[in-house]
Parts: structure tokens; C-alpha cells; sequence
């Protein structure tokens, strides 16, 4: 589901909210979730899920158009681990 799907979805439930007030809404709670994996915490949705950061480490990778060897630093990446 992309986000223009999830605010169409949100208004059928919420139809009190104009479409501004739901985009407006959406917005901030993805910019929530997002400083706070910055930060490193996880953000846990009970009954569907959690986001946590999770660390690649160094590694040697390739350049795809001429095959040249190039170091890829480590860093960290948004994981979803799904409830079981």
C-alpha cells in the first residue's frame, strides 16, 4: 500500500477528517517513526509488527557498469520484522 492508498483508506474510516487533516496526520506520524530509527530506537505496532534499525557491516561491493571492486561502508538500515 503506498501512502496516497493509505490516506484514501484512512478517510473512509474517519470521514469527521477532511483529506488535508488526514494527509497532515499521516505525514507526521511517518516523520515520527522516522527520527526515531534515526535515534536508534525501535517502533513497535502491536498486532502487525515492529521497525528497528539494524547495522550491514563493511563489505566489498561492485560497481555494476565496470565490475571495479569498491568498499561500501557499514551503516544502518530500517528492518520490519512482522508478529508472529
Amino acid at each position: 500500500m503506498i501512502k496516497t492508498q493509505l490516506i484514501k483508506e484512512l478517510s473512509k474510516h474517519f470521514p469527521e477528517m477532511t483529506l488535508q487533516e488526514i494527509k497532515k496526520a499521516v505525514d507526521l506520524i511517518f516523520s515520527e517513526i522516522s527520527s526515531a530509527l534515526a535515534k536508534g530506537n525501535r517502533i513497535e505496532f502491536r498486532g502487525f509488527g515492529a521497525f528497528f534499525p539494524r547495522y550491514r557491516k563493511p563489505r566489498c561491493g561492485r560497481n555494476p557498469r565496470t565490475g571495479e571492486s569498491v568498499k561500501v561502508e557499514g551503516k544502518y538500515f530500517p528492518f520490519f520484522k512482522a508478529e508472529e
